[in-house]
């Protein structure tokens, strides 16, 4: 194996430098400089971030169990992107509250290890590979999840996190399990032409898929959700919700549109039945939410089961469509949990009640909440409109009219509980405000690329082009 070759690992290779950079930074940095932590794991992860976009070759490496291709290359920059953004929304409360008790450092390894574990879990090339990239991507989150140990909820979000996460991982492994006695192998090459639609099969399929939708929050191993992200620091809160939920929908396509494509007549047939459940049930809960956090945790559920439209398809539409969503869906979602976290770093407040005459004190974050919003309910012009339309469009190109009119309805039940925070902030006045205050550089530079984001990815037709053009990697 020569030094070409092994580049192929390029994103991993480069991740693991920056993890081990932080962890001599944390050794050598003196305790009175420790905030340059952030500083340093910001800019490195940002050099990261460009590299990823360098061209590369395309190849599998250690006999097939890992691979490359232009379509894995921009999904992992997708993931970074978002990660990215998080950290800058995140800077302000790492300097503030977990700088200063001196854990720093170790936030950015179970980060950036969590991201690891999702580049070797959507590079998989055989179900081994895949498991270990999924675990990795997992058990740091559980602890993120409880990082903020001077609250309750908090460990009580982590404690929920691991033990659901147990199970369902167990469950998979099980149906991974039978899928090699069924097939006699765990290479994804290998199983596509092999693999038939036998009541085992189909069994270990169906256990194999409960894994990933507990980390897509599908309905019903949706449970864990709104709890987790309650009682977790907001910006866990938020790569839950965008950077795990994305990589769990990367491989999932994957899976269903190469080694899974001889078992599309019996999984469409799920994910159509999933995709109704998840959309109604994610919506009409939201309905009813008081805390923003617990708000965005049953919009997030409902946006998945939007994500299922495209997924039903098992074609190359379908492919450059969730792709494209998911990368609206960063955007707009951190947009949102940024606003939330900025005000709840400000204030301590989190209930959509505190929101009230926003606008009239800090009218940018209104404005900016007002964009994520309208770009998750899918209202034109913005990014999330043409988002939803293309889900819609791969949907109805094989005949699913009336999923496609069913997500309409739920397009119609979000836009009412989106409206609610929108009226809140703009509509409604209140005595007791949120006062106006000014988030530091980092969280304006972050919620400034996520409104770019929203304003121009839907604007800017050549992303989708670009985006369809790659998709033809994958089939």
């Amino acid at each position: 194996m020569d030094l070409s070759t092994f580049l192929l690992m390029r994103h991993e290779i480069v991740l693991l430098v920056v993890i081990l950079l932080l962890i001599i930074g944390e050794v050598f940095i003196a305790e009175s400089k420790k905030s340059s932590m952030v500083h340093l794991a910001v800019f490195l992860f940002g050099i990261h971030t460009l590299i990823g976009f360098l061209s590369i070759d395309y190849g599998s490496l250690f006999g097939g169990m890992f691979h490359t291709n232009a379509l894995i290359q921009f999904l992992k920059n997708v993931l970074n992107i978002g990660v990215l953004i998080l950290l800058l929304q995140s800077g302000d409360w790492l300097q503030e509250k977990i700088i200063r008790v001196n854990r720093g450092v170790e936030f950015f390894i179970l980060l950036f290890s969590s991201l690891l574990g999702m580049y070797f879990m959507i590079s998989a090339g055989d179900f081994l590979m895949f498991y270990l990239g999924l675990e990795l991507s997992t058990l740091p989150v559980a602890a993120l999840a409880a990082y903020d140990i001077t609250k309750r909820i908090s460990s009580e979000s982590g404690i929920k996190l691991i033990l659901s996460a147990a199970l369902a991982s167990g469950v998979s492994l099980f149906g991974i399990s039978m899928l090699y006695a069924t097939t006699g192998s765990i290479y994804f090459t290998e199983i596509s032409y092999v693999i038939t639609a036998d009541n085992l099969t189909v069994l270990a399929f169906i256990l194999f898929f409960t894994g990933l939708a507990f980390k897509i929050s599908l309905v019903p191993f949706h449970f864990w959700t709104a709890d987790v992200y309650e009682g977790a620091p907001i910006s866990i809160a938020s790569y839950l919700s965008v950077i795990s939920k994305g990589a769990a929908v990367f491989i999932l396509m994957i899976l269903l549109f190469t080694v899974l494509k001889p078992l599309m007549h019996i999984w469409e047939n799920m994910v159509y039945i999933i995709a109704i459940v998840t959309m109604f049930i994610g919506n009409l809960f939201a309905l009813r939410q008081q805390n923003m956090k617990r708000f965005l945790a049953f919009s997030s559920i409902a946006q998945a089961g939007f994500i299922l439209l495209g997924l039903i398809t098992g074609d190359q539409l379908g492919t450059a469509t969730v792709v494209y969503f998911l990368l609206i869906y960063i955007f707009s979602n951190l947009a949102a949990f940024g606003v939330v976290q900025a005000i709840s770093l400000e204030t301590g407040k989190e209930q959509m009640k505190d929101y009230e005459g926003l606008y009239r004190t800090n009218p940018n974050l209104s404005l900016i909440m007002m964009l994520a919003l309208f770009s998750l309910a899918g209202i034109p012009p913005v990014a999330g409109f043409f988002g939803k339309f293309f889900l819609f469009t791969a949907a109805a190109s094989k005949g699913y009219y009336l999923l496609v009119f069913l997500a309409v309805v739920n397009v119609t039940i979000s836009l009412y509980y989106y409206l609610l925070v929108v009226r809140a902030m703009f509509l409604r006045k209140s005595d007791n405000a949120i006062p106006y205050f000014k988030s530091k550089v980092y969280m304006r530079l972050g919620l400034l690329i996520t409104a770019i984001g929203i304003l121009v990815i839907g604007i800017y037709s050549p992303i989708y082009d670009y985006i369809y053009e790659l998709s033809r990697n994958l089939l």
